[in-house]
């Protein structure tokens, strides 16, 4: 007896695209058949999702949970908790967050982990995992506290090359003691996950706009530009290159720039993935122009519709594998108290409506297959990160993370209607779809709207980095 059957005529698994019956026992998929193949009464539960389409739960490799944001008179505050993200997440389809245990000071790895551990166990919806985050000088002890983290399922190094403003410094970590990081990645077969622009070009471009009294947030563009992409990029690849059997997770790749560099490192050999964020594909540094343009801002900036457009040839040709959010939840208030290039707020409030915007301008009207989708919304993430196959795919033995989207519930996205903040960079847009179930390891957490699961539901989800990413064939 299942405890679950979801019957689909349209259903993204590890046999194919199409028409099949999804069994579930206990938190796991026990089996995947041909449509009509498993009676309705063998199962406690079974739910009739034809004519909707059923895909692998989310996974959203990039967020920020209770995270620091300074404030423009110095002070510093959070961004909202993983209870908010991580519930928003459901109700958008996402089952899985991965955001970052911040290594500040002194402090030991192992304490950086029980600290973050504090302010998320018994309070996420969903599951998650941690990057570790290293910064600024590092002292020589640390690479073995990354070898022993790494050992312990926590094997993404997560690394700056820049302040990324002049109010942060200590945040870039120089390159020395990147390539010490890199020896241990290497050795211990984790992955560098890398926030890459080049330091002297950004500071530059600061000093500059200031000296030229240009300092309003729309002048952004200029001051995290394509230049400062394509030169860390490469110094990050030559480096890599130089500790072989380093492999590097690109994140949020915002320029023509960003993608070609990965291009070619790949097709040179190194073992190296791009993450792009749903807001880079589809704003440009124009949108800074527009009533509280801040809303569109992260970290690095958006660039011009160029690079926009690039960044769709890269989607398009697979030098970027996953489209995350680099969410950073917080009040309209806090997101517009910033106004000038050096105090913007990044981040934004987006895992919710994620994939449904995603699918609405891929699928829809770019006309990626299904499984293509699938692919940059859930199953290369695990792929890469050391999830799969317990999550990203629908198959048997896997975690029953599942997400229905309706066509039916076509509609024009509302901050008011969903359940992040107060506002959304999304306000208006119309998506063809629309989440009507979410399932969370076999149990129904959001069921037409309706949350059903509860805080602190959510497991952590300790990881292993495949042979296959660490050789550059994750997604081969």
């Amino acid at each position: 007896m299942f405890d679950l059957v979801i019957r689909t005529d349209c259903a993204v698994t590890a046999h194919g695209t199409g028409a099949f019956d999804i069994a579930i026992k206990g938190e796991t998929i026990a089996a995947v058949g041909a449509s009509g193949s498993i009676n309705e009464s063998d199962c406690i539960r079974f739910i009739d999702a034809t004519g909707k389409i059923v895909l692998p739960g989310g996974i959203d490799p990039h967020v920020h949970c209770s995270w620091f944001i300074p404030n423009p008179d110095g002070t510093a505050g959070l961004s909202d908790p993983p209870a908010v993200v991580s519930r928003a997440a459901l109700h958008g389809g996402t089952t899985t967050i991965i955001d970052f245990a911040r290594r500040v000071a002194d402090q030991t790895i192992q304490k950086t982990i029980e600290q973050r551990d504090r302010e998320w166990v018994g309070e996420c919806y969903c599951d998650y995992s941690y990057h570790i985050m290293v910064e600024g000088k590092l002292p020589p002890h640390l690479p073995l506290e990354v070898a022993e983290a790494i050992q312990a399922g926590y094997p993404t190094i997560k690394i700056f090359t820049t302040d990324i403003t002049p109010s942060r410094r200590g945040r870039m970590v120089d390159y020395g003691s990147i390539w010490e990081i890199f020896k241990v990645l290497s050795r211990e077969g984790g992955l560098g996950v890398i926030h890459a622009e080049d330091n002297d070009i950004v500071m530059h471009m600061y000093d500059k706009l200031f000296r030229e009294n240009r300092t309003h947030f729309q002048f952004l563009s200029e001051v995290h530009n394509a230049l400062s992409e394509d030169l860390s990029f490469r110094r990050i690849i030559r480096l890599a290159q130089q500790t072989p059997g380093t492999a590097l997770y690109m994140m949020h790749v915002s320029a023509g720039t960003g993608v070609e560099a990965i291009r070619s490192a790949r097709g040179n050999g190194l073992p190296i993935y791009g993450e792009t964020l749903h807001q880079y594909v589809m704003y440009s540094d124009e949108d800074y122009k527009r009533a509280n343009g801040q809303i569109y801002h992260t970290y690095p900036s958006l660039k011009s519709e160029g690079d926009r457009l690039a960044l769709w040839t890269g989607l398009d040709d697979g030098t970027i594998d996953t489209i995350a959010t680099d969410e950073l939840c917080c009040s309209l208030q806090k997101k517009l108290q910033g106004s000038r290039i050096d105090d913007t707020t990044g981040g934004n409030a987006g895992v919710e409506p994620r994939i449904s915007v995603m699918y609405t301008e891929m699928v829809e009207r770019r006309g990626y297959a299904l499984s293509k989708f699938a692919d940059l919304i859930s199953t290369n993430a695990a792929k890469i990160l050391g999830l799969y196959p317990r999550k990203g795919v629908l198959a048997p033995g896997s975690d029953a993370d599942i997400v229905v989207l309706d066509p039916a519930l076509r509609r024009r996205l509302k901050a008011a209607e969903m359940h992040e903040s107060d506002y959304s960079p999304w306000e208006d847009f119309e998506v063809a779809v629309w989440p009507c179930l979410t399932v969370l390891r076999g149990s129904v957490v959001v069921d037409k709207g309706e949350m059903r699961g509860k805080a602190g539901a959510g497991q952590y989800l300790h990881r292993k980095i495949s042979d296959a990413t660490i050789n550059g064939r994750a997604l081969s």
